[in-house]
């Protein structure tokens, strides 16, 4: 027998208004009424010490410890390496995360963003277990929402699982950038993925008027991410704001495969050797890693353990041949940079620019897109804060 999740879903719903993250009563209605453990079955992928995924199925565990499971304050994994769902093995597996249940508070912190009306029309990009679909159904009636997921079978599951929840919206396998025409024009749009930029598919698909919420990763990293939050205006433009830090998986097409191999043989021939005037380390912190999208969006930053078990930076950009090597000296870093692109030049200029502008943080970056280009820019600042990334 099912248990009844009723208590951890008002439970839910506490911690997410005490976060702040839930302030609708409207959507502390959905969170109340929709089972998160529906949309996670077979199972999910618990982390383990060793770097592997231990398999948790909802048939294989008992009833207080699943909802334990399914309501705790984090993501799930639901699937690794494209494939793997958690009833198809018995033992900790290595891979890597390609679909998982977000952690309610950035699902309905997301939500509440949107700005959502009574009738208004949703598309969403990146169904995944179809939790968030649930709410927004709860919300807007199943026929208000059309959700797409790129991954055949996490959309079988997902349709599912909505199913089971009494939920029979619009389901579409296929692939998110192109939006759904079909069912345009939308009022709102948000994506459960990270993108490199926004398609403007999807501007052409929302009203004007009509608000755009997705993650971006113009240099496709997995942190160093914000959540873009634009308007539709009537010229087929969009311009707003990055509200927020934001983490999503990157979408199917986009996601960036790791640099292999012997990274110190690509390095090996330089053109140019300086001291940086700023430690590369500043890039493993998220606003730094954001500007360094932006000066630099086809760059890869590497870590990499050497044989006597140092560590060595890299800046990479595969598709314009060019790298920057760093080294410590022990008074600061080296930079030995090789390839047509100075890439540590580009992104030492914004990052000096950014500290002379006294650090603003990612929420004062706006945006403005076109059908040709991506303009991000910081109000009241050097030009140097100001960058254009057109298509083609």
């Amino acid at each position: 027998m099912t248990p009844d999740t009723a208590p951890e879903r008002r439970a839910l719903a506490e911690r997410l208004q005490r976060a702040g993250a839930l302030t609708h009563p409207k959507w502390r209605a959905a969170v109340e009424a929709v089972p998160r453990e529906l949309f996670l079955q077979p199972g999910v992928f618990l982390p383990t010490d060793g770097g592997r995924w231990r398999p948790v199925t909802a048939l294989g565990t008992g009833p207080k410890e699943w909802s334990e499971i399914a309501y705790r304050d984090e993501s799930l994994v639901t699937q690794l390496d494209g494939h793997l769902t958690a009833d198809r093995t018995a033992d900790p597996v290595p891979g890597v995360p390609t679909s998982s249940s977000t952690t309610p508070v950035t699902v309905v912190g997301m939500i509440e963003a949107l700005d959502i009306e009574d009738g208004h029309t949703a598309l969403e990009i990146g169904t995944g277990t179809g939790y968030s679909t649930a709410l927004m159904c709860h919300r807007l009636g199943e026929d208000n929402v059309t959700t797409i997921e790129v991954d055949p079978g996490v959309a079988a599951r997902a349709d599912a699982a909505l199913e089971a929840a009494g939920y029979s919206t619009w389901t579409v396998t296929g692939d998110g950038l192109l939006g759904h025409p079909r069912r345009a024009p939308y009022d709102r749009v948000i994506a459960t993925c990270a993108v490199r930029r926004i398609p403007h598919t999807w501007v052409r698909q929302t009203r004007p008027g009509g608000t755009i919420l997705t993650t971006l990763a113009p240099g496709s990293w997995a942190y160093g991410t914000g959540l873009a939050k634009v308007t539709v205006n009537d010229d087929g433009t969009a311009e707003g704001w990055i509200i927020g830090e934001s983490s999503f998986m990157q979408a199917r097409s986009q996601a960036v495969e790791p640099l292999a191999g012997d990274l110190s043989a690509r390095t090996a021939y330089a053109d140019s050797e300086r001291e940086a005037k700023v430690e590369p380390t500043l890039l493993e912190e998220w606003m730094p890693a954001f500007l360094a999208q932006l000066a630099a969006p086809g760059a890869q930053l590497v870590r990499a353990a050497q044989g006597d078990g140092t560590q060595r930076l890299y800046v990479f950009d595969g598709g314009r041949e060019s790298f920057a090597a760093f080294a410590e000296t022990g008074s600061g870093w080296s930079v030995r940079q090789g390839g047509p692109v100075a890439l540590w030049d580009d992104i030492e200029r914004t990052l000096l620019a950014w500290q002379d502008a006294e650090r603003p943080d990612i929420s004062t970056v706006r945006l403005r897109v076109t059908p040709r280009s991506h303009t991000y820019w910081i109000d009241d600042r050097p030009a140097a804060l100001r960058w254009e990334h057109r298509l083609g």
